[in-house]
């Protein structure tokens, strides 16, 4: 039994210093964030906090973009498109502010009477994994 525990104490004291450490980012959260849609070109801004002792941090913008006719129906499955925007923006005092813009490109053209619609729209730091979703 004592072996067993010796053998236990040693492989999570080995496994301790082989795990990378993000001291500080555990708290990481989104704060702030406005997403601003015009026409085909969705925008995100805000601040991530909680953010520790890192010097950058990297965060995306993903969304579906939709071609909607007059009639409010999506009429083909094909006639979607996904936006990503992606950056690296410096953190200072443990926050860091972003601003992110896509633009939705169609073929054929998503063109009036028809309008773009954007769902399954998130913002991602993909350096602490924190992910916000917007629910519109």
């Amino acid at each position: 039994m004592r072996r067993a525990l010796l053998v236990l104490a040693i492989t999570l004291g080995v496994a301790s210093f082989a795990t990378p450490s993000y001291a500080g980012l555990s708290g990481a959260h989104f704060n702030n964030v406005t997403i601003t849609i015009s026409g085909n070109t969705i925008t995100a801004e805000g601040r991530e906090a909680g953010l520790g002792n890192v010097d950058q941090t990297h965060i995306v913008l993903n969304a579906t973009a939709l071609c909607i006719n007059g009639g409010g129906k999506h009429p083909r499955a094909v006639n979607k498109t996904g936006v990503a925007a992606g950056g690296d923006f410096p953190v200072q005092n443990g926050h860091a502010d972003f601003f992110l813009s896509g633009t939705a490109v169609f073929e054929p053209n998503c063109s009036p009477p028809m309008t773009v619609q954007f769902t399954d729209i998130t913002v991602t730091d993909t350096t602490t994994g924190v992910t916000y979703t917007y629910r519109g």
